[in-house]
């Protein structure tokens, strides 16, 4: 019998995808922080020396996984702009690849909606 994957595992499943992402786009890391509800959960530089932090969101789908809680998001940028670092954000929409009413299984099919990294302003509006 399949084994669902668990919130946890969901969460890493989708640092994966973005983990991926940014060492294409010539990140390095400085830090990963992979619990759930630990942010940022990238701490990363780029060829400038520019600090980034990056928030990973794993939702299923149908749940839009661009949308974020603002309210939450304009106090983490607070912290990012007192430690000098851009935020970024990486929504991770995830499914059952044959029915999205069930789990996802372990070692099985499964369907990503990620439509990269979004850069959120820091700057005080």
């Amino acid at each position: 019998m399949s084994k669902a994957l668990s919130k946890q595992e969901l969460h890493n499943l989708a640092m994966n995808h973005v983990g991926k992402d940014l060492e294409q786009r010539g990140f390095e890391f400085i830090a990963i922080n992979s619990k759930l509800k630990k942010h940022p959960q990238f701490v990363c530089i780029d060829k400038k020396s520019q600090y980034f932090f990056v928030i990973v969101r794993a939702v299923l789908l149908p749940e839009n996984p661009n949308n974020y809680d603002v309210i939450w998001m304009e106090s983490f940028k607070k912290h990012a702009r007192e430690k000098n670092a851009q935020v970024l954000y990486a929504g991770v929409g995830l499914a059952n690849a044959e029915n999205e009413k069930l789990p996802i299984y372990l070692n099985e099919e499964y369907l990503i909606e990620y439509n990269g990294i979004q850069v959120l302003e820091t700057n005080l509006n």
